[in-house]
């Protein structure tokens, strides 16, 4: 498991986490929320290890500062926000760039084992006929599994995702949320998943996150976390019941 222990994170001398407790099981899902401002990406930047804080983050009883980079990366990866890519690579590149990681040596190169990960990562988000095509000809949505692919042949314990549902339509954000939900049960694996949209959080977590603009922040399921009087406090509207609203003129 993951296990976060007094955790506090300061951005520009402003509080944005301040003793943060948490167990994280392998095969959960836990999703990050919470209004624009409180401190969700620093947070899955604090626990990828690229940005500085107190307290203890460990996996497996070890230390995460104890880790070396590419010792990192075969345990988490992490898909940002930023995750462009700025030159017009092809996409089997782009996956085999996961396996950085497991390649020793300045001047070695991929081995067939590495050849082998990248055609099943590629396979697995119906992405392997495209190889050969460059990302900048693919759609948000074919674009989006490829970054997958790449975190698959990375092969790690930890996924990390900063809105992964960004800019794409309703249909792609269902399943890129089916698809992490998927590897993370079945391939035992631990995600955490900054998200906006409250029904996708709703749905898909197991544990959630919520975070507030003073620091202050609550842990629990879904059921007890996405409740009127929490995202009242938290978001200061009263979602639960513009949602009902809202519903209701699907419903005419």
């Amino acid at each position: 498991m993951i296990e976060i222990k007094n955790l506090n994170i300061n951005y520009d001398d402003i509080k944005v986490v301040t003793d943060l407790n948490l167990e994280i099981k392998q095969g959960e899902m836990v999703c990050v929320i919470g209004p624009n401002g409180s401190g969700k990406t620093t947070l899955l930047k604090a626990i990828a290890q690229i940005k500085n804080y107190h307290g203890l983050i460990n996996y497996k009883e070890n230390n995460m500062t104890d880790l070396s980079r590419k010792e990192m990366g075969k345990v988490m990866a992490l898909l940002s926000q930023n995750s462009n890519n700025y030159f017009a690579f092809k996409v089997y590149d782009v996956v085999m760039n996961g396996r950085y990681p497991y390649i020793d040596g300045l001047f070695s190169g991929p081995t067939k084992s590495d050849h082998k990960i990248v055609k099943e990562a590629l396979e697995r988000v119906g992405m392997y006929e495209h190889k050969d095509c460059k990302i900048d000809a693919l759609s948000g949505g074919q674009l989006q599994r490829v970054y997958l692919a790449k975190l698959l042949s990375q092969q790690p314990d930890i996924i990390l995702l900063d809105e992964p549902t960004n800019h794409l339509d309703l249909k792609y954000q269902i399943e890129t949320l089916e698809f992490i939900k998927e590897i993370t049960v079945n391939d035992n694996k631990i995600s955490i998943v900054v998200l906006h949209d409250l029904n996708l959080v709703q749905r898909y977590a197991d544990k959630v996150i919520m975070l507030a603009s003073d620091s202050d922040y609550i842990i629990g399921k879904p059921s007890e976390i996405l409740k009127s009087d929490n995202l009242i406090d938290y978001y200061h509207i009263d979602i639960n019941n513009w949602m009902q609203e809202t519903l209701s003129l699907w419903r005419k």
